[in-house]
């Protein structure tokens, strides 16, 4: 349960996902025994830094400058606004901070900017995470000297269905970047969108790809898609929520020792499949009251259900209050506060 394998075929993939239900959850569950303490959880906070504009025609994304979906645009944060987002998250018991932009891929102009962020809130004993859209070699090379821990940067679905949702950049410049990502060595956090009227066998190939990958990405985000009105995806139909458990569980068998995390479309799950995903072996969320430009749930409901279910925040601060990061984010549950962890990128 805790061998890592990169030679997975298609008809092994398949398999899992058509096991019952039960068994399906029974094997992802003992498998993350074998590799997680089953009840804790690790918790980030996304801040988008540059909003809207971007070139790429991704379907999904009301972000993309091709579809009118009403999202203001937004220039790249200031440096001291995002560190104080940075202490605020870590102030509410996130111990991982993740920086996007809408970008094709960041300008020469822009890195002296996200590695200044990135140094700023490294100093704070967060990690730290950002997706920029593609990197060069030199540029990953550059945000690893910054001290970038993670970059996440989605394969999205399967190669096969990848050209019905994205045309303007090919499944190979994915891939590359990631390459580059993993040769400066940084942490890869890489997975996909479910929900996009992909197939299952689709579904199976995103996780194959991701896991014959060399290394396995640390992070696995599994999202649901968001349907934003304005975008080609609006209309798409709703996915059935075992599906996406599935998904989260198929993850889990391949990839042991990845954080698989749920990230957008939280907002759409009930408690329910919050706690049935997290014993298919998610172990990692992003908190907070929106997800770059889609909603989330807010973190005291997190916090709440956590405390219902008995889970804790997995400790990751670098710093020697760890303890008291981790009571204090416990002791939010108690009180319901909204605190605003995004500001205007303008303001």
């Amino acid at each position: 349960m805790t061998a890592i394998r990169h030679d997975w075929t298609s008809e092994e993939v398949q398999a899992l996902f058509e096991q019952p239900f039960n068994d399906l959850l029974f094997q992802a569950q003992s498998v993350h025994r074998a590799n997680f303490d089953p009840n804790t959880v690790q918790v980030s906070t996304l801040l988008s830094i540059k909003t809207g504009a971007c070139p790429e025609d991704c379907k999904y994304c009301p972000q993309s400058n091709r579809y009118d979906t009403g999202l203001e645009k937004e220039k790249l944060m200031e440096v001291e606004k995002v560190l104080s987002e940075a202490r605020a998250a870590k102030a509410q018991g996130s111990t991982r901070f993740c920086m996007g932009a809408a970008w094709r891929s960041p300008k020469k102009k822009d890195m002296p900017y996200v590695t200044a962020m990135v140094r700023g809130v490294k100093e704070m004993g967060l990690e730290t995470c950002m997706t920029l859209g593609m990197l060069s070699g030199e540029q990953a090379q550059e945000l690893a000297e910054a001290g970038l821990d993670y970059y996440n940067h989605n394969l999205d679905t399967s190669p096969e269905y990848y050209g019905e949702i994205i045309t303007t950049r090919t499944y190979g410049d994915r891939l590359n970047t990631l390459s580059n990502v993993r040769d400066a060595g940084i942490k890869v956090c890489s997975g996909g969108i479910v929900g996009m009227g992909e197939s299952v066998k689709d579904r199976a190939g995103l996780l194959l790809q991701l896991a014959n990958l060399p290394e396995h990405p640390e992070s696995v985000p599994i999202n649901m898609l968001v349907r934003v009105e304005g975008t080609p995806l609006e209309a798409e139909a709703d996915l059935d929520p075992f599906d996406f458990i599935r998904t989260i569980a198929v993850a889990r068998i391949m990839m042991p020792q990845s954080h698989v995390r749920l990230s957008a479309g939280r907002e759409e799950m009930n408690e329910q499949m919050h706690a049935l995903a997290y014993f298919a072996g998610a172990n990692s969320i992003f908190y907070g009251e929106k997800l770059l430009t889609t909603p989330n749930p807010e973190a005291n409901k997190d916090l709440k259900l956590f405390d219902r279910l008995g889970i804790s925040p997995e400790q990751r601060c670098t710093e020697a209050d760890d303890d008291a990061a981790a009571a204090a984010l416990m002791g939010e549950v108690e009180r319901v506060q909204n605190d605003k962890f995004f500001y205007e990128a303008t303001a």
